[in-house]
């Protein structure tokens, strides 16, 4: 699945850098970054691979790989509110449907 905004960490393993290298290249005005609802950073895919083509940047010899714990918790991390909403709407049906 292919976002047009990316995440710090994607675009680390697309540029071969690491995260802080980013926020640095971020910092210095290299990218240009975007808050999606005030809090979250992400960054447009066409521009990061716009710089990674123009060889802009050096990779870095550790790139840091994204483990499948990772993932799991950055999916309840960013998702915890729909995660708490479904469950209490299935202890409100409960609740509803199978109380006297």
């Amino acid at each position: 699945m292919s976002s047009q905004y990316i995440t710090v960490r994607e675009t680390a393993q697309i540029l071969s850098v690491s995260e802080k290298k980013v926020m640095d290249l971020i910092e210095s005005g290299k990218l240009q970054a975007y808050k999606i609802a005030d809090q979250f950073l992400r960054l447009k895919r066409n521009e990061v691979v716009t710089m990674l083509s123009s060889g802009q940047v050096a990779s870095e010899t550790a790139p840091h790989t994204y483990t499948p714990s990772e993932r799991a918790q950055d999916f309840f991390y960013f998702n915890d509110f729909y995660l708490v909403s479904f469950a209490v709407i299935g202890f409100l049906l409960y609740i509803i449907f199978f109380t006297s």
